[in-house]
């Protein structure tokens, strides 16, 4: 079990500004982190910005969008950064080509990576919510990487993919009930594949028009204790590795929230 953090507020930052980002992240003891490929930044480049500023840390891709490049510069790269930095790179990758349906999209994707390279590949994991595409991530990848998920994803996702994968998921966490509110809410209306997922979990097309309190207590804890809390349930649930994205309302680097988080987090892992 291991904790890490998932970020988006190294987007428009400064070389110098991830690079000390990063080496808090290490001398915190977090693990890995992880940061998304949403708003230009191309995330093979910034994964080897961060890995050469550091000397422990992984560094995870979550996620690095596969219709961004073609598996040859995916693979090469990833190749790369698993030889100048050995078993500190993790390759999270998902979405769709166009044209294709995700599940195909991905099965085959991994299938070009897998032609492309000629020795084993650096630990790769795929966002997967439905059955479906936790299967692909069970039979060709390494895991799954859930982002915007309950705990009882996390059960559901394990019972899926065995005992064997690595199951790494995301929490949402905060200290502001309004943000918890508001980032719950921006999901739900803007992303239906997260709206089906919660529908399957049992959440209504009611309850995630209204965002109710149920809906945002279940995706994300409010406060030190809550938070303590939820990082125990989801390892329970069966995560090998959770990565906390600590929502503030502004793009700031959180360095303060994240030390918080660690003193919160300080002896779960192992």
């Amino acid at each position: 079990m291991s904790v890490g953090i998932w970020t988006f507020a190294l987007e428009g930052k400064k070389p110098a500004e991830i690079r000390d980002a990063a080496l808090e992240v290490e001398d915190l003891g977090f693990d890995t982190l992880w940061f998304g490929e949403a708003y230009g930044r191309e995330a093979f480049t910034q994964a080897a910005v961060l890995l050469a500023a550091t000397s422990r840390l992984r560094v995870a891709t979550g996620i690095a969008q596969i219709a961004l490049r073609e598996p040859a510069a995916a693979a090469g790269a990833e190749r790369l950064l698993d030889q100048a930095y050995p078993g500190r790179f993790i390759h999270g990758l998902g979405g769709h080509r166009v044209g294709a349906r995700p599940v195909t999209s991905i099965r085959d994707y991994l299938a070009a990576l897998d032609k492309e390279l000629a020795e084993p590949a650096p630990t790769r994991v795929i966002a997967a919510l439905g059955p479906r595409m936790l299967e692909v991530a069970r039979d060709h990848a390494d895991g799954a990487h859930p982002y915007f998920v309950p705990v009882s994803h996390t059960a559901f996702a394990r019972g899926v993919l065995g005992p064997g994968k690595f199951l790494a998921v995301e929490q949402a966490v905060t200290f502001d009930p309004a943000l918890a509110r508001e980032h719950v809410g921006l999901y739900v209306k803007l992303a239906p594949h997260h709206q089906a997922n919660l529908r399957r979990l049992g959440f209504t097309d009611a309850e995630q028009a209204a965002v109710s309190p149920r809906l945002v207590d279940a995706l994300v804890p409010v406060g030190e204790d809550a938070i303590a809390e939820r990082v125990r349930a989801q390892f329970d649930a069966g995560a090998d590795h959770v990565c906390l994205q600590v929502l503030t309302g502004n793009d700031d680097i959180p360095l303060a929230e994240w030390r918080t988080l660690k003193e919160v987090v300080s002896g779960m892992t192992g």
